[in-house]
């Protein structure tokens, strides 16, 4: 990572994790607002972490260096994915799983979630991790590596509760990539909860709070 994550605590000694992952040529901030809206008192004290994504090259924005968790190599983001860029960041990504835990919150009180990019990062990783995670989030994203998906993917999440949403709009990743995930992983098995908004590549108030109550419901 460029820098060190963000973080937010809701109160003192939180009891559950929320890792939120920007997209593309953002960072760590990028969503603080988000979870600013968020309510999950009921839940009791949660930490935020924002990691910042490395600044790399990025292939299809000739070659110009900007935060990103993986190169991308063509607007068909199917045929052509950076798997080595992937990996690398998932085992970031699961450097920073092994961080909270240390800090003694268990897996099964971490959500991992992401926008974009991020998004592709939260299913990449969750999907793999060794062991059951509260849950994961996907935002305005897609699965990636999805013809590996089956082979690689983990019995311990297995039963762990998705949220992906999308905008019906979406001109930065078309809404048909995230569906073909969703089916993907709904074939496979997966407890997913789909939702999709009359919005572009962004977030509005209503998935908001769908997210909040999807969290309250993992974290509860």
């Amino acid at each position: 990572m460029s820098h060190p994550p963000i973080e937010i605590e809701t109160g003192p000694n939180p009891t559950a994790t929320v890792l939120l992952m920007h997209g593309l040529g953002a960072d760590g901030n990028d969503f603080v607002p988000i979870a600013n809206e968020l309510d999950l008192s009921s839940v009791g004290p949660v930490r935020f972490v924002f990691p910042n994504a490395p600044v790399i090259p990025v292939t299809i924005n000739g070659g110009y260096r900007m935060p990103a968790w993986y190169d991308i190599l063509g607007a068909d983001l199917a045929k052509r994915e950076d798997e080595a860029g992937l990996r690398g960041s998932q085992q970031t990504l699961e450097a920073l799983i092994a961080n909270e835990k240390a800090r003694g919150i268990p897996a099964s009180r971490i959500v991992i979630a992401g926008f974009s990019q991020g998004c592709a990062m939260a299913f990449m990783t969750g999907l793999r991790h060794p062991e059951r995670l509260a849950g994961i989030v996907g935002l305005s994203g897609y699965l990636p590596l999805a013809d590996l998906t089956a082979a690689e993917r983990d019995p311990a999440n297995q039963q762990t509760p998705i949220f992906q949403a999308h905008g019906q709009r979406d001109g930065v990743v078309v809404i048909a990539r995230a569906i073909q995930g969703r089916d993907t992983l709904r074939a496979l098995g997966y407890d997913l909860e789909w939702h999709e908004y009359p919005m572009e590549h962004s977030v509005c108030m209503e998935e908001i709070a769908d997210l909040n109550r999807f969290l309250v419901r993992v974290l509860g």
